[in-house]
């Protein structure tokens, strides 16, 4: 209760202290990226339940002859990458915590195309509300294989506490002014998940 408690007072502060900041990327984001401003997609939320999570748009929507979108290294923009590189394409994510879908801090929410593939372990993550920013995420980010980031995701499950969220979301603000971990290898964030073992990055 503390948790949800200490969500909902801290994201609908930062909403009203951020809102002029949004609305100036929103229209940036319009003008150099087009439309929608908000990209949408259907992630797990607590106990796997889906819940649409909201990001600035952060890429083109250009396609090759065929019609079929380009690689996502292909469609991301210099500005794209700089909204990346200072997690302002989460900023949206704060209605999410408003609205008790996503917590500040948890296991990011990943593809629901994940679901069937995890072990019985690796399903832990969802016991909790997934958050904006976790153990994993200050713990490498995208610059570690998935079983590294399922295995921090399940310890912060079984030992989270709220002053453990607290130097989760300092640390977070300290890997952000870094810019550690945005990407794995050659992809843009990491490769994608298929169920199997992944012993060395992307």
């Amino acid at each position: 209760m503390m948790k949800r408690m200490f969500d909902l007072i801290a994201a609908s502060l930062l909403l009203a202290a951020l809102l002029p900041l949004m609305v100036l990327l929103a229209v940036l984001v319009r003008t150099k990226l087009g439309s929608p401003v908000l990209f949408k997609q259907e992630r797990p939320g607590l106990h796997g339940r889906p819940f649409y999570l909201y990001k600035f748009r952060s890429m083109t929507d250009e396609r090759d002859g065929e019609g079929k979108l380009l690689s996502d290294h292909l469609r991301l923009t210099p500005f794209g990458q700089l909204l990346r590189k200072l997690s302002l394409d989460e900023l949206p994510q704060l209605f999410n915590v408003v609205r008790g879908e996503l917590s500040l801090v948890g296991p990011r929410p990943l593809l629901m195309d994940y679901l069937p593939l995890y072990t019985e372990e690796q399903a832990k993550r969802h016991l909790v509300r997934p958050g904006i920013t976790g153990w994993a995420q200050v713990n490498g980010r995208n610059a570690v294989t998935w079983d590294d980031r399922f295995d921090r995701d399940v310890w912060y499950v079984e030992n989270r506490t709220f002053w453990l969220d607290m130097r989760i979301l300092l640390l977070t603000v300290k890997r952000v002014l870094r810019s550690d971990g945005i990407s794995n290898g050659n992809h843009v964030t990491m490769p994608l998940f298929d169920g199997q073992a992944h012993n060395q990055k992307g």
